[in-house]
This record gives C-alpha cells, sequence and structure tokens, in this order.
C-alpha cells in the first residue's frame, strides 16, 4: 500500500481551516512557558528545603520533556479555546490552559520514561533513554524513581495554578483516574507481549490494552480537561465526546501498527521494530486469526525475534495474508464511521473539535503523534 495514500489531506478541511501556522504559533507560545513550569518546581524546592532535590528534578524535566511534537498538551489548549469561544477567554484564561496542557505533558513524560526503562528501548525523541544517559543516571532504579517524581510533580503544579478553581476537584480526579488506567494498560501489554505461544494475541487483549495504554491519555483527556475548564461538566457532553475520541484513539494505534511496518521510515521519524519487540498488534492479531497451522507455527518461532532473517518471514507473511489491502478496508471504513459519529454530535459540541483530531490521526505524521 502507498504511504502517500496514508498521508493525503482530510478532504473536509479548508485550507483557511487547517491552519498550520497557528499550530506553529501555538507551538512556539506553548513552549516559551516551560521555563516557568521549570522555575515553579524550583522555587518550591527552596522552601522545602532540599535545594539538591530541586536540582535534580530540574535535569530530569529539561532531559526528558524536550523535544516531542506537544501534540497531546498542545490540544488542551487549541480544544480550549473552541470550547470557550463564546467565553472570551481571556490571556489568563489561555495561559491557564497552556499549563494544564504541560501537566499532561508531564503525565505522557512519566509514562516513556517508564517504559523505556522496562522495555529497555534505546532512543526517546532523539537522544538515549533517560535511563541510559549513564553521565547523570546511575542504573535504571533511579530512572524508574525519576519517573515517579515527574508524575507526583503533575499534583504540585495543579495545586500551584487551579486550587481555587471550581473544576479543580475533576481534574485531579481525571489525573488520578487515566494515569492508573494508563499503568493497566502497560501491564496488560507486557503480560501479551510475554506470551511467546501468542495465544493472548486477540483482538478483543488488543483493544483493551490500545484503550487503556493509548486512548485514555491521549485523546479522550485532553478534550475532558478543556471541558472542565470551559465550565461544562454535564455527563452526557462527556459522554458523547468520550464515546468518539476512543474510536479515534483505536484508529490512531492501527494507523501506528501498520506503519511501523510499512511507512517509510524519513516519514514516520523512526525504524519500527514491533516485530522484533514481539508486540500485540493489529498486523499481528489479523495474522493469527487468517493463519493456517504451518503459518501459525512459523509467526510463533519467529515473532520477537531479533534476527533480520526472522523478521522478514513475519512481514513476508503478512503480504501473503492480505494485511495491507486489509487495512486499506478498514481505514476507509473507519474513517466514514468516524466522520458520520461527528457529525451526529449534539449538546453544542463544536464539531470541527473531533475533526481537528481526526485531521491529525489521518495525516502523514499521525505515527508519532
Amino acid at each position: 500500500m502507498d504511504c502517500n495514500h496514508l498521508a493525503r489531506q482530510v478532504p473536509w478541511v479548508s485550507p483557511s481551516e487547517q491552519s498550520p501556522n497557528l499550530d506553529k504559533t501555538d507551538l512556539l507560545e506553548f513552549n516559551k512557558v516551560f521555563p516557568d513550569i521549570v522555575r515553579d518546581f524550583t522555587d518550591t524546592g527552596r522552601h522545602l528545603d532540599v535545594p539538591r532535590a530541586t536540582k535534580w528534578f530540574a535535569k530530569v524535566l529539561q532531559y526528558n520533556m524536550t523535544g516531542g511534537k506537544r501534540n497531546r498538551g498542545l490540544a488542551v489548549l487549541q480544544s480550549y479555546r473552541l470550547l470557550a469561544k463564546n467565553q472570551k477567554p481571556s490571556r489568563e484564561d489561555l495561559h491557564l490552559a497552556t499549563i494544564m496542557g504541560w501537566c499532561l505533558e508531564m503525565l505522557h513524560t512519566s509514562l516513556l520514561m517508564t517504559q523505556d526503562t522496562v522495555e529497555q528501548a534505546d532512543t526517546r525523541r532523539g537522544k538515549p533513554c533517560w535511563y541510559l544517559a549513564s553521565d547523570l543516571v546511575s542504573n535504571a532504579g533511579v530512572a524508574l524513581n525519576d519517573a515517579s517524581f515527574v508524575e507526583t510533580g503533575i499534583y504540585q503544579l495543579l495545586k500551584m495554578h487551579f486550587k481555587d478553581k471550581p473544576y479543580y476537584v475533576d481534574v485531579l480526579e481525571l489525573f488520578h483516574d487515566v494515569s492508573h488506567k494508563a499503568i493497566m494498560g502497560q501491564v496488560m501489554d507486557t503480560e501479551t507481549r510475554a506470551d511467546k505461544s501468542l495465544q493472548q494475541f486477540t483482538m478483543e487483549r488488543y483493544k483493551i490494552i490500545t484503550k487503556y495504554r493509548t486512548a485514555y491519555h491521549t485523546f479522550q483527556m485532553p478534550v475532558s480537561l478543556a471541558l472542565y475548564m470551559a465550565g461544562v461538566r454535564d455527563e452526557e457532553t462527556h459522554r458523547q465526546a468520550k464515546t468518539i475520541l476512543m474510536e479515534m484513539g483505536q484508529f490512531y494505534q492501527v494507523l501506528a501498527d501498520y506503519l511501523n511496518c510499512y511507512g517509510d521510515p524519513e516519514l514516520t521519524g523512526r525504524v519500527g521494530t514491533d516485530v522484533e519487540d514481539g508486540k500485540c498488534t493489529w498486523l499481528s492479531v489479523v495474522t493469527i486469526q487468517r493463519a493456517s497451522e504451518p503459518q501459525l507455527q512459523l509467526l510463533q518461532e519467529c515473532y520477537g525475534s531479533k534476527h533480520p532473517e526472522n523478521v522478514a518471514k513475519v512481514k513476508q507473511l503478512y503480504n501473503i495474508l492480505g494485511l495491507p489491502s486489509t487495512y486499506k478496508t478498514y481505514e476507509e471504513q473507519t474513517y466514514a464511521l468516524l466522520c458520520t459519529q461527528i457529525q451526529q454530535i449534539t449538546r453544542g459540541l463544536p464539531h470541527k473539535l473531533f475533526f481537528n483530531f481526526l485531521q491529525k490521526v489521518y495525516a502523514k505524521d499521525a505515527y508519532i503523534l
């Protein structure tokens, strides 16, 4: 399947609405706040009489939270701007939405730090993973502690800036809930990868892993945070938003799985290693559903192997079973279904909010969201 098919522009968005310059401006403004975030923790540390720990935390943040596309954090700001449009948010309101976005970026970073350490990954955001930064980190245990350091920092930041806001408790509960779900997703993923018989590689298991590990904090959470900040607590509104956003999370993960195998590294920004890592992916699950006994035995022997010839055999099996064609059908059908669901949204939720999310998923850079 031609990667250009995946990279095409979403047809319903007019050129004026795509606003790439707006995204760049938002990113610049978003990044300008990061030194203030670090300073908040530094100033707090002075009062707690732990200057060495505070200095270390600054290093942890500066190393691990630089780089990346900031799409989760930016989504909080951009979603709030759309949802609060009629309220004419002030510069201070938008600044608070930016800080909230950084809180979400801290959650994502803490999850990545844990994931990279457990999975013994090599690089993240163009540099060695934190546990491999030998001049700074002495062992993996330190790296895992630092991941917890980043996560607990979220709640200090929320207290500093949002303690007197009416949505403070809602936001606290959301961070606690989604953090817990993301960890459960990592546990499920790790357990599934350890199953060399591939018996746990089912579509049901795959969807659960995607739901908990990715969809909640990448898709639902930015909009839920923005809704609370805009004063929207109506349960049905949150339910409608969550339903569509969780579907987008599944769509995004299937796309990421496909590009990990078939995408051009020049476009995706990385060389895919899902087969070598033994990851439970959409491709592996569909292969198991379709494979004959000899093909299943080959997959069991080769999947999760680091040897190039075994990886090649797995990818050849994907082609024999017609997975590129199957993916194209899935992509087109899911895309159409999501468009229909967005058009059916009520409760005053702006359709553009969800189309913007879908555009990011469907664009060529979705893989590195």
